[in-house]
């Protein structure tokens, strides 16, 4: 089997929102984002948005699939975060070793309101 290494770039960048400077990385390439999907299998992805990550969530694997097999879960370290801007989201990547890239756009909410996926 063959595998495929990709480097997308992260660029630090300070943005304005809603009156305040805000500390992101933006990705150097722009997803789709599915709308309220109950699980990382149901994500009927459209647009194509630019991401900017305001907080990172490094997760077991175990907790990872907890997570993605159970999206509209309220969880306390998604609340009052994420947001629309631009032609972009607002998200919180979450990541576990051998899983998915997931970019989580909660739009002030506790749950992934919006979510994209890489890998």
């Amino acid at each position: 089997m063959k595998t495929i290494t990709l480097t997308i770039e992260c660029k630090p960048e300070t943005i304005n929102w809603d009156g305040q400077e805000l500390q992101v990385d933006k990705l150097s390439i722009r997803l789709p984002f599915g709308r309220k999907p109950t699980d990382i299998t149901d994500i009927a992805a459209s647009g194509d948005y630019t991401i900017y990550v305001t907080d990172t969530r490094e997760m077991e694997p175990e907790e990872f699939d907890g997570f993605a097999m159970n999206l509209y879960k309220s969880r306390d370290w998604l609340k009052g975060k994420g947001g629309y801007i631009g032609d972009g989201r607002l998200c919180v990547m979450v990541h576990a070793p051998g899983r998915p890239y997931l970019f989580v756009d909660p739009s002030g909410g506790d749950y992934p309101r919006y979510l994209a996926r890489l890998g």
